[in-house]
């Protein structure tokens, strides 16, 4: 296996932006990468839609990259989000993370846009181009409003740095149809679909439930690897509900929610997101506890 197929492989985690008071927490970003790294998470996403990008400065993304990279300390790839729905920014925005060390970087379709195919093709092209980097696609039409076709992912295969794709469409068929077409690393952008994406020839995955259960994770990777798929399907069983009370409102609010019912990492979230919902809350937590996630100690004091 080649060093860049090696970096995607296993259990990535997209880790979201701590707050404190409005500011951003890098101690908190250094302690969430130490805890991850040291549970055998291979490679840690910042600055993605989990890590609420958008709603970053230029100095707050570079200070969590940083953060990251420091906490990391090259026992994992870091790979940060540096797509924007302008091409030129986006550029600006990998070549400084790259700069900063930056293992890889991971490109949103650009978003609001709504570019055709032949426009996400020059996009990613025209990135790839200005970077000595891998670079990782990322679909996810629920937030971009824009499909990368099959057809469209095969022929940005066919560039030298275009190494990865996060597959975030929600759908089994379309990583099927990838596959079909080309030799590009398909990463699992769903963990409800972690399991069947790997059936169908993904490497890894993008996750955010990772943030709550590395362990676990990394165990269903290793377990689909060593060809013990009832025991994968064990854990992604034990797993299903954390995966959907994660998403019963807008990514990270949630995860957010579970980091702070386990200490890891303070609840607040940055405008235009709000906390989430009481009912929501009380799902997060009976999910944690029906996984078996949460301590104890930690489920005593809660009551």
């Amino acid at each position: 296996m080649s060093e860049t197929k090696a970096m995607f492989q296993g259990v990535g985690v997209a880790i979201i932006t701590p707050f404190r008071g409005g500011a951003v927490d890098t101690d908190a970003v250094g302690r969430l990468v130490e805890h991850l790294i040291g549970r055998g998470v291979r490679s840690i996403y910042p600055c993605g839609c989990t890590g609420e990008a958008t709603s970053l400065t230029r100095d707050e993304r570079t200070r969590v990259i940083r953060a990251a990279l420091e906490a990391s300390a090259g026992k994992a790839a870091v790979i940060p989000g540096t797509g924007t729905a302008n091409t030129d920014e986006t550029i600006e925005l990998s070549r400084e993370a790259i700069g900063l060390g930056a293992d890889a970087v991971m490109v949103i379709t650009p978003y609001s846009c709504k570019p055709t195919p032949e426009g996400q093709i020059a996009h990613y092209r025209a990135v790839a181009d200005a970077v000595d980097r891998p670079l990782v696609l990322y679909n996810v039409p629920s937030r971009t409003g824009v499909l990368i076709t099959a057809d469209t992912v095969a022929r940005l295969a066919e560039h030298p740095r275009i190494a990865a794709i996060k597959e975030a469409s929600g759908s089994l068929d379309h990583a099927s149809a990838i596959r079909a077409r080309c030799d590009i690393t398909v990463l699992s952008g769903d963990d409800s679909l972690f399991l069947p994406h790997l059936a169908v020839g993904a490497r890894g995955i993008v996750s955010v439930a990772g943030h709550v259960a590395p362990a676990e994770m990394v165990a269903l990777f290793e377990a689909f690897e060593a060809g013990r798929p009832a025991e994968a399907e064990a854990i992604h069983r034990r797993l299903h509900p954390v995966f959907r009370a994660l998403f019963l409102e807008t990514n990270p609010g949630p995860v957010k929610h579970a980091l702070a019912l386990l200490g890891l990492a303070p609840a607040e979230i940055r405008l235009p997101l709000v906390a989430i919902r009481p009912e929501t809350a009380e799902a997060v937590a009976e999910a944690l506890d029906r996984a078996g996630l949460r301590p104890a100690a930690a489920v005593r004091g809660a009551g």
